[in-house]
């Protein structure tokens, strides 16, 4: 199971709306194939692996083990559980069911109404939080949602004013940033920060796809200097506010009008880089699931304040260089499956 998750991680940021799954097929003790599903559309993890097994008798006496349970569902490919069963394989181990309500329980009560041997939960944990992006869409009905930022030693994101790109971090940091943008869906920043700064919001630092670029642009503020930002991306999501106005003013954007939207849009992760508003109004509203957080060694003494989050749920710290880098999840489970 720990080989079928490092796997599936191979496929991240390129299967999407799909979950990450890889297979494994052992004989007698000897693993003889092994599969990942690559991109959605292709062939899932399990037709993978016994696609590759060369002499296929060996299948009735094997064990396959994949992180998360068989389709049985007509998609852009065949169920699994049909060619696992057609392939008269005898056991089948499980991590966690799938959460999708297409699939949920009924590729497992398939294999066992047909005799197969199946167990479930190994190395549960893991496979949950492997796959935390895909089961908080159809569980929570929203995105998994990362907040990130960098901040001065002394506790600020920017200077009060810089009339050229400020950076605090390293490049290598910067880089990892672009790492971590290729995992993700999608990529939010506020309006404010899109006219001041004309982000790229690629990944032009890491080879990976690049996530959808999204601007929380309540009043439409943003539309009329996209042109520039067009420039260098195929497209972009405008959150826009369609609440009613009263006394002349529209209704503030909630952070749950804006992950409601997300969905809609079928986006099972959202990476948030600002600014420090936008940051703030997701942590107020306990709305997020994972804090990536720069902490450097500059010191600005005044300044841009950075987000106020709560600290003592730190889960790791690390150096890149120079530049502390502290992951917080609030969801405590996902934090110890490691």
């Amino acid at each position: 199971m720990e080989r079928c998750l490092e796997l599936a991680k191979k496929g991240l940021g390129y299967t999407y709306p799909n979950p990450l799954v890889g297979c494994v097929i052992v004989h007698k003790g000897k693993v003889i194939a092994e599969g990942w599903h690559k991109k959605a559309g292709s062939n899932h993890a399990e037709r993978q692996a016994i696609l590759k097994v060369k002499d296929t008798s060996l299948l009735s006496s094997s064990t396959l083990y994949v992180n998360l349970e068989p389709c049985d569902h007509y998609g852009k490919t065949p169920p699994c559980t049909d060619l696992i069963l057609e392939m008269k394989i005898p056991r089948v181990i499980i991590g966690s069911l799938d959460q999708n309500k297409r699939v949920l329980g009924k590729g497992l009560k398939k294999l066992k109404a047909a005799g197969c041997e199946v167990e479930i939960g190994v190395l549960e944990s893991k496979c949950q939080k492997l796959n935390r992006r895909f089961f908080s869409f159809h569980q929570k009905k929203r995105p998994y949602v990362i907040i990130k930022w960098a901040e001065s030693d002394d506790g600020f994101i920017a200077p009060n004013e810089s009339d050229q790109e400020y950076w605090l971090t390293n490049p290598l940091s910067k880089q990892r940033v672009h790492q971590w943008r290729s995992q993700e869906q999608s990529i939010m920043i506020g309006v404010q920060t899109a006219l001041s700064d004309n982000p790229k919001l690629n990944t032009r630092l890491w080879m990976g796809k690049n996530p959808l670029p999204i601007v929380i642009d309540p009043h439409q503020r943003f539309l009329k200097s996209m042109e520039d930002f067009y420039l260098h991306q195929r497209e972009i999501l405008t959150i826009k506010n369609k609440n009613q106005i009263e006394n002349n003013e529209h209704y503030p954007l909630t952070a749950q009008e804006i992950l409601d939207q997300l969905y809609r849009e079928n986006l099972q992760s959202v990476i948030i880089e600002g600014g420090s508003k936008t940051l703030q109004c997701f942590i107020d509203a306990n709305l997020w699931d994972e804090a990536k957080i720069f902490v450097t060694k500059h010191k600005l003494g005044a300044g841009l304040e950075a987000p106020n989050i709560q600290r003592d749920l730190i889960y790791s710290t690390s150096k890149i260089k120079e530049d502390t880098l502290i992951t917080l999840y609030k969801d405590s489970t996902i934090s110890k499956s490691d």
